[in-house]
């Protein structure tokens, strides 16, 4: 925290995740949760704070803004008139302009999409012949997570994860221990029927898993759950129409097949009668296949986070 006169004027938070170093194979600091007030001094100090605590734990690399929660990386860069759905930040734009003051430099952007089914959206019909070739051709089958045996199916999903997305870049391998508290941590608010696994002769291949976007109720209820709001929140849910898909994996040799697209059409057979409203995010600026594969989805591009990353040893 960062203090004058006794008034909080920012906050960063800087950590080495020793598990991803590894994985990486780079010494490579990070710091999120990053919040302070539009003067360049502060920023300074923060940052620089951070730095220095990195260094002498043997860093050679800053990398953020890199927050604890999965899947929540990067300062919004663009689409700032949005606001961030579950388990995504929000930041003001000049933040960016912090950080590059700071001397960071990108070093990747994550891309967000949205679609409206409420106000129009339809997957376009030629897409729809090409998932019928998908199921003849693949033999593939999708089917809903079972919340009676979710601990065999949150395996399952973990396993395909960290085989399916093993070269993308920022990720690194997720153990069981995180697995369990992620599904602990999510399990009250899921959607069972938006967590679709998809399977080939009887062997699982691939998944999507899309959250209920509880910040929607949160914002209405003034983020306050007592006394009242715990319970206005799950009866919200279970009516909620907004939606992130927070996650899709596909193995490698079901890759390029339209696997994804199959998956994508089930999830609209699920929510276009509930006049859904649902992002994307995020989606690396490089990863081509899934990209092309939403472009042509005609789901519209809307929103764009960036990582930056400074070499300080």
């Amino acid at each position: 925290m960062l203090y004058d006169d006794n008034r909080i004027i920012g906050r960063i938070a800087a950590y080495v995740d020793h598990r991803a170093n590894e994985y990486w194979q780079t010494k490579t600091g990070l710091f999120g949760h990053y919040e302070c007030i539009d003067d360049p001094d502060a920023a300074f100090m923060l940052l620089d704070s951070a730095e220095k605590w990195l260094k002498e734990r043997g860093m050679e690399t800053m990398r953020g803004q890199w927050n604890f929660v999965s899947q929540d990386m990067g300062f919004v860069y663009e689409g700032f008139d949005i606001p961030p759905v579950i388990l995504s930040s929000y930041n003001f734009p000049y933040y960016n302009d912090q950080v590059v003051g700071f001397g960071m430099k990108k070093i990747k952007d994550l891309l967000v999409y949205n679609c409206d089914i409420g106000k129009g959206y339809k997957i376009p019909p030629r897409f729809l012949k090409y998932t019928d070739a998908v199921v003849r051709r693949c033999g593939v089958t999708v089917r809903p997570i079972n919340m009676k045996n979710l601990v065999e199916d949150a395996r399952i999903i973990v396993d395909l994860t960290n085989e399916s997305l093993k070269d993308n870049w920022g990720y690194y391998p997720i153990d069981e221990n995180e697995a369990n508290q992620m599904t602990a941590d999510l399990k009250m608010i899921v959607h069972p029927e938006l967590i679709l696994i998809a399977e080939a002769a009887g062997e699982p291949i691939g998944y999507v898993i899309v959250l209920p976007d509880v910040n929607h109720l949160l914002k209405k209820m003034n983020g306050r759950l007592l006394p009242l709001g715990i319970f206005k929140l799950l009866w919200g849910i279970k009516r909620l129409n907004r939606y992130r898909i927070w996650a899709m994996g596909i193995l490698p040799p079901y890759q390029r097949k339209g696997v994804s697209v199959l998956l994508f059409q089930k999830l609209n057979e699920i929510l276009a009668p509930r006049g859904s409203f649902v992002e994307v995010n995020w989606v690396l600026e490089d990863n081509t296949l899934m990209n092309n594969t939403l472009i042509k989805l005609k789901v519209a591009p809307v929103k764009k986070y960036r990582v930056y990353e400074k070499q300080i040893g």
